[in-house]
């Protein structure tokens, strides 16, 4: 019965999308060359809350959010730039989006309240423009006729999730096999184009009951002035129309089980390529499927740096060079100390007990 509703859940908001998918013109893209997001080796530091306390220190890439079907620099996100944080700890891979915003949230209503999706490329061919780029449709789209135009998408919508609560994978919705996220709406998802999306675990050959969400995330408002933690009896949690900045945050191991071609697979040392979008109902209007905003109209490169002390904060290096200073200071005094007393004992004089002579001299 879960799954039923998942693919009704996936044709209605997919229908959706495929009708309001339509360009206004012919495609052109101007990508910068120079753009990336660099993901350092930063071990220890992240606490997945989606507050940016953790993030102060580490530098992000900043990208003027446009309309991802016509990404004209008139029709920009008014309210300001994304800024994109990522790094990783050896095992986990951890991103943070900055997007300044009034607060809107209107409980149960997703597509009242501002969305994020990260998608990646999996396929070797797979483009950002389309979603994948695989032509068949959506009565011949399959994991054999679409192979190599596969993307790895994350998609959170907040309508039902409390900020500050972890959301995505979790025991039960894994425990059905697929990427799905029935508490707060942080899917896995996996696509060849924008009419052939799907729930990890589910498509149109089957579904595959080996899958599961990988992801976690959390989501929070600067407006908000309780840190304690709200429950859902709190929403709206701050009133609406409230200035501020909007974080999300999330993470997803470097390397995932994924055997069917829907994961992408991250590795030291390597780039990856990857999009975000953004989700707004600008005056309160309800927003539409493929009404988002992007950070390019292309691929951004993702640099995952190797997991050496390269990438350890220079307080850290400072650190640990003070601390070997302060050891072999240490060393060196009780090197001294033990080298006297042994001097001493070999040159210092000798007390020869007396011995009485006898009398047979």
């Amino acid at each position: 019965m879960l799954q039923l509703l998942i693919v009704a859940w996936l044709l209605i908001f997919g229908a959706e999308t495929v009708l309001s998918h339509q360009e206004s013109g012919e495609w052109s893209c101007e990508s910068d060359s120079e753009i990336q997001v660099l993901a350092d080796f930063r071990p220890g530091l992240i606490t997945l809350d989606g507050r940016n306390d953790d993030w102060k220190d580490i530098d992000g890439s900043e990208f003027p959010l446009r309309p991802a079907l016509d990404p004209d620099a008139d029709h920009e996100y008014p309210a300001g730039q994304m800024t994109v944080k990522a790094l990783h700890d050896g095992r986990d891979v951890y991103f943070m989006l900055e997007i300044d915003g009034n607060y809107a949230y209107d409980k149960g209503e997703n597509k009242k309240c501002p969305s994020v999706a990260l998608m990646f490329q999996i396929g070797d061919q797979a483009t950002y423009h389309d979603m994948g780029g695989c032509k068949e449709g959506t009565d011949s789209c399959t994991s054999k006729a679409c192979k190599g135009f596969e993307v790895d998408i994350m998609h959170f919508s907040i309508g039902n999730a409390i900020p500050g609560r972890l959301y995505g994978g979790n025991p039960v919705d894994n425990g059905e096999g697929n990427g799905g996220d029935r508490f707060g709406h942080l899917v896995d998802i996996y696509a060849w184009n924008p009419h052939c999306r799907y729930l990890d675990g589910l498509g149109p050959s089957g579904n595959d009951s080996s899958a599961q969400n990988d992801w976690h995330g959390a989501w929070w408002h600067s407006s908000f002035t309780t840190q304690s933690g709200y429950v859902a009896e709190d929403s709206p949690y701050t009133p609406n129309g409230q200035k501020g900045t909007y974080y999300f945050e999330f993470s997803r191991p470097l390397r995932t089980m994924d055997r069917l071609q829907q994961d992408v697979q991250f590795t030291l040392g390597s780039t990856a390529k990857m999009s975000v979008a953004f989700w707004y109902p600008m005056d309160s209007k309800p927003w539409h499927g493929s009404g988002h905003y992007t950070i390019n109209c292309d691929w951004i490169p993702l640099d995952i740096s190797s997991g050496s002390s390269s990438g350890l904060t220079a307080s850290t290096v400072k650190g640990s060079s003070d601390g070997t200073s302060i050891s072999a200071i240490v060393i060196s005094m009780i090197s001294l100390v033990v080298s006297g007393f042994i001097a001493y004992k070999l040159f210092s004089p000798k007390n020869v007990a007396f011995t009485p002579m006898g009398n047979d001299l």
